[in-house]
């Protein structure tokens, strides 16, 4: 059990710290087209059209394995073996 919660809070912690970092990435590297949205106002429809981009989802699960594979590995980094102990 104390495998399992060091486990489940290691990588609870590391997604979140990840997703943080991917995001002010995403932010720090992002630069808006001012001209191209200006000439597009006045062809704005009155229509709502929601769009979804599914390339999200696969920086998601790399994140999500990369934290995964971090937090497997941090429960045998400061959990002694019960052999050693002896």
């Amino acid at each position: 059990m104390k495998k399992y919660s060091i486990f489940a809070i290691s990588f609870i912690l590391l997604f979140s710290i990840f997703q943080v970092l991917s995001g002010m990435l995403l932010t720090f590297m992002y630069t808006p087209d001012i001209t191209e949205a200006w000439n597009a106002n006045g062809n704005l429809s009155q229509e709502v059209v929601i769009k979804s981009s599914n390339s999200h989802f696969l920086i998601t699960l790399f994140f999500a394995f990369l934290s995964a594979t971090i937090a497997y590995f941090i429960p045998k980094k400061f959990i002694r073996n019960k052999n050693s102990i002896k």
